[in-house]
């Protein structure tokens, strides 16, 4: 279950399993367990790239086996496609680890505002900047970005308008840069306008509906980066990128990165095998067979990671606020953040906040009332819904019609996903409410659940959203039949006024307070249930450098090598051997 990790801000949504540990064995008491790590921790083996040998292979493993390969695209906003997109397209944008946004001189020597009324921004491109189609990256490349997202053309199939819909125009710059200067001018002022043309695609591969909604589909016809593409294998779903011969930036340590589609058990079990470089350990189940691996360490941070439950207000009995509230009510959400905890050497805190992670500046806690465990209140909200008590587990009714809710779960799961939802079902069954847990392929969880509202309930994570306008697609009210992030399609005008002042504002703390009174609004609507903030802690292989959990930042994928004193090439070193690999997992989550 995860959302994908921004590539340059924004939401990168994603699928489907709910993450991390489970009950059980391995990690500390929870009396000696530490708190949270503190908010943009940092742990990636940072390392000179001087001490880093030239060349060799790192394997990593995807959660489920992208089709659609635009990211911008409603179906490609996973965090497979995200990965491949940070490899082989353009970001302008690279954070640091504190979320702050630097221009990625490699694509863009800078960027600034220069006029307020309205808000205009320059861009200077970096000359050398080409596509693999010998194209310069330029002017009509935003253009098309802009008018494919951002102009409300439902021909093309976006996952999220944010930002590019306040755009009034896109033209080269005036500013004595030619073909390598762009300006970009808004209606309404956008604080957070750096989140945007990242990743950038060409012109020439989105320009229209058909190019964008299609051409990448099994495919990345144009790309522009560090690596290229190798090959995309649909049967034993790997991607294999290596270095661009052609590219002008700083030389890419390793020569080959290799994405392989595993299901959570299996990478674990591919993990110890030696046969990938990096899995999460993030559960307690994992944890424990983790912690003291051989050629292996443990890397903690943090970062902006939530877990929810998302509602579907849009179809079933779900669409009667009473219910979402009674179903807020019923469901014990310190008891699931104890479950995600139990076993781990981090703390996992209860989230009271849709926007703000509990250590981010700007945090508050709306969760009283509706996010406060209360089953009599539950019982009493239902019942005077007119849902009718039959007796103790037995589900409540009206007019004929049974209190009957589905819980779609992807394949992908992980264990402590499956103990999460089942506990769910447990309590809100104390209340009457029938839960069915049903399970669909992981390809299938985000096209053809989660973007049809195919679902009563549904557990994933959103992450990466250090700037704040990303929520914006994932609580506005749907228009125009497009759901966009908000896929229980739960909103009204409040949360949407409230999400436009706060995104259009250039103060900061203006913005903050607008964000807030949005989210207690978006917890009083009954949007979701919203859990806990997730840990990050990832098993990287020892030697490699520069990569693992970067806080609120973004990997620099040139400088992520394996240190010279180490004689093998990662997961490489497995297939040398003659360690058996592990067959191809049938699309997973992470």
């Amino acid at each position: 279950m995860s959302r994908l990790r921004s590539i340059g801000a924004v939401l990168g949504l994603l699928v489907t399993t709910v993450l991390a540990g489970c009950s059980g064995s391995g990690g500390p008491p929870d009396g000696q367990r530490s708190a949270a790590a503190a908010y943009g921790s940092q742990s990636i083996g940072a390392a000179p790239v001087t001490g880093l040998r030239d060349g060799g292979t790192l394997t990593l493993g995807i959660s489920a086996w992208p089709t659609q390969l635009n990211y911008h695209q409603v179906d490609g906003a996973t965090d497979g496609v995200s990965q491949l997109a940070q490899l082989v397209e353009p970001g302008l944008f690279r954070r640091d680890a504190r979320g702050v946004p630097h221009p990625d001189t490699d694509y863009l020597l800078s960027a600034k505002i220069t006029d307020t009324s309205p808000q205009t921004v320059l861009y200077r491109l970096n000359p050398k900047a080409r596509w693999s189609d010998g194209r310069s990256v330029g002017a009509a490349d935003f253009a098309a970005q802009w008018r494919a997202i951002g102009r409300g053309d439902s021909r093309y199939h976006i996952a999220d308008p944010t930002g590019y819909d306040q755009i009034a125009s896109v033209s080269a710059g005036a500013g004595g840069g030619g073909a390598h200067e762009v300006k970009v001018v808004f209606r309404t002022p956008y604080t957070d306008w750096q989140r945007l043309f990242t990743p950038l695609y060409p012109a020439s591969a989105i320009g229209t509906p058909d190019r964008f909604n299609q051409g990448w589909v099994d495919r990345i016809p144009v790309s522009a980066g560090p690596f290229k593409v190798a090959s995309l294998d649909d049967t034993t779903e790997t991607a294999t990128v290596v270095r661009d011969p052609a590219w002008w930036g700083t030389r890419p340590r390793l020569d080959r990165i290799v994405l392989r589609t595993l299901l959570p058990g299996a990478a674990l079990q591919a993990y110890r095998n030696g046969e990938i470089d990096a899995v999460n350990a993030g559960t307690a189940e994992d944890y424990a067979q983790l912690k003291d691996a051989g050629d292996s360490e443990i890397r903690i941070g943090s970062s902006w990671d939530e877990v929810h439950v998302a509602l579907n207000g849009a179809a079933g009995p779900l669409t009667d606020i009473d219910v979402r509230h009674a179903v807020q009510r019923a469901v014990d959400r310190q008891a699931l953040a104890d479950v995600a905890a139990k076993g781990l050497p981090v703390g996992v805190p209860l989230l009271g906040n849709h926007i703000f992670m509990v250590n981010q500046p700007g945090y508050a806690d709306h969760s009283a009332t509706w996010g406060t465990h209360d089953l009599a209140e539950a019982r009493r909200i239902l019942d005077r819904a007119g849902w009718k008590q039959h007796g103790p587990g037995e589900p409540r009714t009206k007019n004929g019609r049974t209190l009957r809710l589905r819980f779609v779960v992807s394949t992908a799961t992980t264990r402590l996903g499956l103990d999460l939802s089942q506990l769910v079902q447990s309590m809100l069954g104390q209340a009457g409410i029938k839960v069915d847990i049903v399970k669909v392929p992981a390809n299938d969880y985000t096209a053809k659940y989660l973007n049809h509202g195919n679902f009563d309930l549904a557990m994933f994570r959103f992450v990466g959203l250090t700037y704040p306008s990303g929520v914006l697609s994932i609580y506005e009210q749907p228009h125009d039949g497009a759901s966009l992030l908000n896929y229980g399609r739960v909103g009204d005008a409040t949360v949407d006024t409230l999400l436009r002042q706060a995104a259009g504002t250039l103060d900061t703390r203006r913005a903050t307070e607008l964000y807030n009174r949005a989210d207690a609004e978006i917890w009083r609507l009954g949007h979701d249930i919203e859990l806990y903030q997730r840990p990050q802690l990832m098993a990287v292989r020892a030697g490699l450098a520069n990569y693992g959990i970067p806080g609120l930042g973004d990997i620099d994928w040139t400088k992520v090598g394996w240190a010279r004193s180490r004689s093998g090439a990662g997961a490489t070193t497995a297939a040398r051997t003659g360690t058996a690999a592990a067959s191809p997992a049938p699309r997973a989550t992470p």
